[in-house]
């Protein structure tokens, strides 16, 4: 059954299922692999959901735990590319399709969107 509204525990299961993707992906994966390692159940994985959980419930719930920048990791990153956030992006939209009714899927998809742009421009890609 689809979410029909937005809770901090089902912003955590799409989180941990979007990363479980992701670190399976040939493009995508090797990056997430590189900064935090294969095991999505390390310490270091879990410090780095709550920060993405944190994230999103920022932006959908007003959570006011989120301290940080967004962009800022990102530009330590060597080899992005136009095509990795468009992966990144696709992977994103496969998940919240699983989690979410259309409505709220398609919120996440607007705003993932709009955030990968404004990440590509600022980089340069």
């Amino acid at each position: 059954m689809l979410e029909n509204e937005i809770t901090k525990a089902n912003l955590r299961t799409m989180i941990v299922n979007f990363y479980g993707e992701v670190l399976k992906d040939d493009l995508v994966g090797p990056f997430f692999i590189d900064k935090l390692g294969p095991n999505l159940g390390s310490k270091t994985w879990g410090e780095h959901l709550d920060i993405l959980t944190d994230f999103w419930a920022s932006i959908y719930l007003g959570d006011m735990n989120y301290r940080g920048s967004p962009f800022a990791p990102h530009i330590e990153l060597e080899g992005l590319k136009a095509e990795t956030f468009k992966r990144w992006l696709k992977l994103f939209f496969e998940t919240v399709n699983t989690i979410y009714e259309p409505h709220i899927a398609d919120q996440f998809k607007n705003r993932s969107t709009l955030i990968a742009g404004n990440f590509m421009r600022n980089l340069g890609l």
